[in-house]
């Protein structure tokens, strides 16, 4: 008998045994009927998830190819940006937008804090941008936007509402359209309980008045050339069809058990954890208002390296916990709790950490 690994990272996430079943199948012509209906499906089956319909892409590439997606589709080099910045996903959207040339200024929020409105509409009162950039979930602090808040000031100042979802969507509730958010980027490997590669976009109308205007060179992110490919049922490059398959499987189990269900689901997930390191003794990273629902920040005990405790326990339980980034690397550890988790792995988590520390 296989023993379990209890992979406990907010992404990858563990992928359940009907998923992989599916994504063993026979390859198919990806030019093929069998394969646009596929598309068909799994397209209208993701935009339900997004709660939108927006133009949506399904594209090839990790979380952060579909965020470099959403800059160059709507920017061009010079243009005014601005990023809030609560941990390391909002530095990479700094990252990437620096390395096209955009003129970015940011908003560097305390580690294991929130965007704070007051203080994000101070700053657009200070300056035209053309479009703000955020995260829907930090999974490096796990902390959680209040992205409704958020979207409603910056459209009062004529800007894009950019919003990375990689590690919120699903976890929590996400409206496109009633919220009005005009790029929204997520992936496969956290909720939607897949392997890595494949990352997903949605594009509203006003995101494609500034795609005309638009002048970053792109080619394989161009999204126009998606959907003139995917009007015709297709990708403009070969796709992964294994993921496919999966993702299909995936739309299955999450429309079987429903949205409203899994977003529940994913609290209590939430709360079991908090509660039971708080029962230990240990200081959480967020505070419960702002508690994401996909992962959980914990520094360790006084005297205790968190980077050792990892160790520890992945050698002694064969459980798997994430470590901290960028400024808390070293100082904190992470637990996952989203997609394929089920509260027994939470327990076999949090009686690994008591026992070791």
């Amino acid at each position: 008998m296989i023993q379990k690994q209890y992979l406990m990272i907010p992404g990858p996430t563990m992928v359940p045994e009907r998923i992989l079943r599916v994504m063993v199948r026979e390859m198919i012509n990806h030019r093929g009927s069998e394969f646009t209906e596929m598309l068909k499906n799994v397209t209208a089956g993701t935009k339900k998830c997004f709660k939108t319909n927006n133009d949506l892409f399904i594209i090839p590439s990790s979380g952060t190819g579909g965020m470099e997606a959403a800059i160059v589709n709507i920017l061009s080099e010079g243009d005014d940006v601005l990023v809030l910045n609560i941990g390391a996903f909002g530095s990479r959207f700094v990252k990437i937008l620096k390395a096209y040339r955009a003129n970015v200024d940011e908003i560097k929020f305390e580690r294991g804090k929130a965007a704070d409105i007051t203080t994000v509409e101070k700053k657009l009162k200070e300056k035209k941008y053309k479009a703000v950039f955020f995260q829907q979930n930090e999974t490096s602090t796990g902390v959680l936007n209040d992205v409704k808040a958020l979207a409603e000031v910056i459209k009062k100042y004529d800007a894009l509402v950019v919003v990375d979802s990689v590690s919120g969507l699903i976890t929590a509730d996400l409206r496109t359209d009633e919220w009005g958010l005009d790029v929204v980027v997520a992936a496969s490997q956290k909720a939607f309980m897949l392997p890595p590669g494949l990352s997903f976009v949605s594009f509203s109308k006003k995101a494609w008045e500034y795609y005309a205007k638009a002048k970053m060179p792109r080619f394989y992110w161009d999204f126009k050339s998606m959907k003139d490919w995917a009007d015709k049922g297709q990708n403009p490059f070969t796709p992964p069809v294994s993921l496919y398959y999966g993702l299909e499987e995936a739309i299955k189990m999450l429309e079987e058990q429903g949205l409203e269900n899994v977003f529940e689901s994913h609290k209590k997930l939430r709360d079991l954890t908090r509660n039971g390191l708080k029962s230990m003794g240990l200081q959480l990273l967020a505070s419960d208002d702002i508690a994401s629902c996909a992962v959980t920040a914990v520094f360790p005990p006084n005297g205790v390296g968190a980077d050792d405790l990892r160790k520890k326990i992945k050698e002694k339980y064969d459980v798997i916990l994430a470590g901290g980034q960028e400024e808390l690397k070293g100082k904190i550890f992470r637990i996952g709790h989203l997609g394929f988790c089920a509260e027994t792995d939470v327990m076999v988590a949090l009686d690994a950490i008591k026992k070791e520390i």
